[in-house]
């Protein structure tokens, strides 16, 4: 008997007819033999949960820069967020929960250290700019596994590719812009679900804001507390999904307007506040100089553990160093470049 024919006869009998079935996946880039234990969908979660990538996400910033209390949420904290919201809803719509999270697992491998201030920093670096959903794509294809990336299936690779919203549109400007799968246009708003959520709650807990900030529109329409406004998010994408007979994964058009409202609320009233702000611009300064002085020392990458082919040396090798840095790990590597350092004697 091979256990993941036997999964994937399950499947067939249990998921709805508009989920992706694993074996109806198109496969990997390079083929190999398939698992006798796992679908393809769960070698690919397993094999997001078990990269180096993944584990670096605990050290990354969400929305505070390497916070010292021990609740608010990290990049990490926030993926596994993603990944468990994700899930219910495709239990609920009866979609590939497998795929889902490996979508979730994987989506923000590419974000760089100090949030979206990094990556900010780095996009003004780079020729032709730099973005996390790119990021995450080359991670997972190009430079995990030193180098030999992690070859996952076309459908989880088109998930994390297709996540990000940005400040546009939630459901998209065209059809183009959503993932292919139901469970990858499933992952897309779970991101944002969680996201206005949790963010919200550690600006609350940090002191940035307080709940009675928040418009009394926002809170009338969505909830008055965490908890309340995660089962009002979730419970309408998938009433208005089963009602529009699976065509996408959608949010009704009046939430979808509250959340893009609270998401732009947050923007400018936490993610911009200036006591925030204030430290991601130092983040800013740590990476533009670090980048500077490894453009200008690309054999002392190798020295501290990235990589560097002389005959291919160029901003993208150095991007991919920088942007595989935790927060920690930068500003220590900072430090040691640039500060003085006790003398020790020989």
């Amino acid at each position: 008997m091979i256990i993941s024919q036997v999964i994937e006869s399950t499947e067939n009998r249990l998921l709805c007819e508009f989920a992706c079935h694993s074996q109806a996946s198109k496969g990997r880039q390079v083929a190999e033999d398939a698992c006798p234990v796992r679908t393809i969908f769960q070698v690919d979660r397993d094999r997001v949960l078990h990269s180096k990538a993944f584990r670096r996400l605990k050290y990354k910033t969400q929305v505070f820069l390497s916070p010292e209390g021990d609740h608010y949420r990290t990049r990490l904290t926030h993926t596994l967020e993603v990944s468990q919201i994700a899930r219910t809803m495709a239990r609920a719509l009866r979609l590939n929960e497998d795929l889902t999270e490996a979508i979730a697992l994987g989506h923000d491998l590419g974000h760089t250290p100090f949030g979206h201030a990094g990556e900010r920093a780095l996009a003004e670096l780079i020729p032709g700019g730099f973005h996390h959903v790119n990021q995450s794509l080359r991670v997972v294809d190009r430079l995990e596994k030193n180098g030999a990336g992690l070859n996952l299936s076309w459908e989880v690779r088109d998930g994390i590719l297709k996540h990000s919203k940005g400040r546009g549109a939630l459901m998209g400007q065209s059809r183009e812009d959503l993932p292919v799968t139901l469970e990858g246009q499933l992952v897309r708003l779970s991101d944002v679900i969680a996201y206005v959520n949790h963010d919200l709650d550690d600006a609350i807990r940090g002191g940035v804001i307080s709940n009675a900030d928040v418009p009394s529109s926002l809170r009338d329409a969505l909830g008055d507390t965490n908890s309340q406004r995660l089962n009002a998010m979730i419970t309408n994408l998938i009433e208005t999904t089963m009602a529009g007979d699976y065509a996408v994964v959608q949010l009704s058009a009046a939430v979808a307007e509250h959340v893009s409202k609270l998401r732009d609320w947050l923007h400018a009233n936490v993610y911009r506040a200036e006591a925030i702000e204030d430290e991601f611009r130092k983040a800013s300064r740590v990476l533009r100089e670090l980048f500077a002085y490894f453009i200008a020392k690309p054999q002392e990458i190798v020295a501290y553990g990235g990589q560097c082919a002389a005959d291919t040396f160029d901003e993208i090798n150095v991007a991919d160093f920088l942007a595989g840095m935790t927060d920690r790990y930068a500003m220590n590597l900072y430090q040691k470049i640039f500060f003085p350092q006790p003398w020790k004697a020989l």
